[in-house]
């Protein structure tokens, strides 16, 4: 049998999708194959295109991180999924497609609590906001979190997380229908990254102390700037570059303020430790079934349109998430 797939066929971004059919492979022992609903774009996806992600695979590949589907087939040694069942998950890639295989250890129960638009594009933001807030950083209840990129996928989740963790929670958004959006989704504030004085601002909201945490997946000079208002003792969540640009943070400055910079990377956290990913899934179960950090979608494109739902994240259109539905 033959399914569609969204197909990268050269490093040249989005213009180089292509909806092709495949060979549906044989399945090896422990894997699942599953029929897609839904896949959940992510940033890395439109970085893949380009061959500008961490992850490089050689084209052609399907890109796409996680989704939403149904069990249609499981391989052998498979004892806990079965034909019917509706999962989410993901992978490295192979999501934007009518089908994916993968490991039975890579799926997750689909929660009653959201749709399969919605759980197409929950896991990876839940995971990467869980482990930066709770794992890496450690936020208490009534600690000041500061949120850039807050109107995007993981900074929204980010915000739900930190407020869902009793945390006061700023956020910034390049627009006003942006910064509406992140105040509906929890946070007590929304600032202007653009703003001069942003970091006045946030001490200013702070009572003159500056923020606790800081959760950057955006990178540059915003990520400078939002060092000047941080707190002593203040932990800094490298998250990711969605500006496109990596900053040097003054070593110095770090010093002076007491701040931790902390590295994040909750997939490959997850991989090196079995046991983090084991805690891990317990707990993000548990949020899901309580609709916590329940994803905004602002676009949902088919199939046919997935270079088009990239463009929307290469634009900066995207308010949430952007998902490409593919079952019905």
């Amino acid at each position: 049998m033959r399914y569609r797939a969204a197909v990268c066929t050269a490093l040249t971004g989005p213009d180089s999708i292509r909806i092709e059919e495949r060979e549906r492979a044989p399945l090896q022992p422990g894997e699942v194959r599953i029929a897609i609903k839904a896949a959940g774009l992510n940033f890395p996806d439109l970085l893949m295109t380009y061959g500008k992600y961490q992850f490089r695979p050689d084209p052609p590949f399907v890109p796409g991180m996680e989704f939403s589907g149904e069990v249609i087939e499981v391989g052998s040694g498979v004892t806990n999924w079965q034909p019917g069942e509706a999962v989410m998950g993901g992978g490295k890639g192979d999501c934007i497609a009518e089908e994916a295989v993968v490991p039975a250890a890579a799926l997750v129960t689909k929660p009653n609590a959201l749709r399969w638009e919605e759980a197409a594009c929950w896991r990876a933001g839940g995971v990467t906001a869980w482990h930066a807030l709770h794992d890496k950083a450690a936020l208490k209840a009534g600690e000041t979190l500061l949120v850039l990129g807050a109107a995007g996928g993981v900074g929204m989740a980010a915000v739900s997380l930190g407020k869902h963790m009793g945390a006061t929670v700023i956020g910034t958004g390049s627009s006003p229908e942006k910064r509406s959006a992140i105040l509906a989704a929890g946070a007590d504030h929304a600032l202007d990254p653009a703003d001069p004085d942003l970091a006045t601002k946030v001490k200013e909201l702070t009572g003159g102390k500056g923020c606790d945490v800081v959760f950057d997946p955006v990178g540059g000079d915003l990520s400078i700037t939002a060092t000047r208002a941080i707190g002593w003792g203040g932990r800094f969540l490298i998250v990711g570059f969605a500006s496109g640009n990596t900053p040097s943070f003054p070593a110095n400055h770090a010093l002076i303020k007491g701040y931790s910079l902390i590295g994040l990377r909750a997939g490959e956290a997850s991989r090196r430790d079995p046991d983090l990913a084991a805690r891990t899934s317990i707990e993000l179960k548990k949020l899901a079934e309580a609709g916590v950090m329940r994803p905004h979608i602002s676009h949902r494109l088919p199939l046919d349109q997935t270079r088009d739902a990239l463009l929307v994240l290469e634009r900066r259109e995207a308010i949430g998430r952007v998902v490409v539905t593919v079952g019905d």
